[in-house]
């Protein structure tokens, strides 16, 4: 829980270096202006420029989470009887050292193809932490099956929804980092297959609530999951709109306001970076929270039905 919890900071603080284009705003790697990264002066980074200040506090904050993996991979190993959850933090780990090595190159290259492969990887990072959390969890282990999903319907939709948030994700990604030199029809091809993609999700994700509301299914476990990515969907269909208008100004194919008529478009505002981070934030969590679903959904379905405690699974039990 630890780990996931420090890795959403760490995309929403990613967000920022990205909104602010404040990826080169240290020129090395892995040294930051020629100083171990942990003993860079403080002084000059807290007061210091306000680029320097994110992308040298996104390196901190992902250092951090490299050590919190770290020590989970030892309780794992020490504490940990099943075999594929142990090898699954050394998966987390691999995942964290080749996220930072994308970082380091996105640096050393200048590559705006790696910046894009980077914000990718992190939900995926993200993801893998949250399915840790999951499996790790007490309750993964104690399920019990007198008042559970009978029905593998839900555990194949929150799949299909999970597969489409991280699609968008992609494709999220595509539109943020389009070059400049690129021509107009890409850009506008881009936004259309992200719209497309959003309501897509937005679908499957109200779907699957009404899924899992029509299976009978008590379990808190699920339903609360479940409604919070609703929630979630409905979030960011906001944070979208508010991206595009903050960015792009109001379209011109909607009615005018005196508000409207007046706003001019300010790059790199505090309201800009705010709402265009959270909407990329907020996209990661639609992405997690969908595969929680799934993995409690598949959890619950797969177990044999009796009125008391599950007993463990063939493929949990120790080596």
């Amino acid at each position: 829980m630890l780990l996931a919890g420090s890795i959403f900071p760490l995309i929403w603080v990613g967000g920022l270096v990205t909104t602010y284009d404040a990826g080169m705003a240290v020129p090395d790697w892995p040294t930051t202006y020629g100083y171990n990264l942990f003993l860079y002066p403080w002084q000059t980074w807290l007061f210091g420029p306000w680029d320097l200040f994110i992308e040298h506090g996104h390196r901190l904050l992902a250092a951090t989470v490299g050590l919190v993996t770290i020590a989970l991979v030892i309780v794992l190993y020490r504490f940990e009887r099943r075999t594929w959850v142990r090898r699954l933090g050394l998966a987390a780990l691999a995942l964290v050292l080749f996220q930072g090595w994308l970082g380091g190159m996105r640096v050393r290259m200048d590559a705006r193809l790696l910046a894009q492969i980077h914000g990718c990887v992190g939900p995926a990072f993200f993801a893998l932490g949250a399915a840790l959390a999951v499996f790790t969890s007490p309750r993964w282990r104690t399920t019990e099956t007198s008042k559970l999903l009978a029905d593998r319907r839900v555990a194949r939709l929150a799949s299909i929804t999970t597969a489409l948030a991280y699609l968008q994700l992609v494709l999220g990604s595509q539109v943020r980092h389009v070059s400049l030199r690129s021509d107009m029809t890409v850009f506008r091809a881009a936004v259309l297959l992200h719209l497309f993609m959003a309501a897509m999700v937005a679908l499957h994700a109200f779907l699957l609530l009404a899924r899992v509301r029509s299976s009978g299914c008590r379990e808190a476990w699920l339903s609360r999951p479940a409604w919070r990515l609703a929630a979630l969907v409905v979030a960011q269909i906001g944070l979208g709109c508010g991206t595009w208008v903050l960015k792009y100004g109001w379209p011109a194919w909607l009615p005018e306001s005196s508000w409207t008529a007046g706003y001019v478009v300010t790059r790199e505002s505090l309201l800009q970076a705010s709402v265009t981070t959270a909407h990329v934030a907020i996209g990661s969590l639609i992405f997690v929270t969908s595969l929680i679903v799934a993995l409690r959904a598949w959890r619950l379905s797969s177990m044999p039905f009796r009125s008391g405690a599950a007993p463990m699974l063939k493929w949990e039990t120790a080596p």
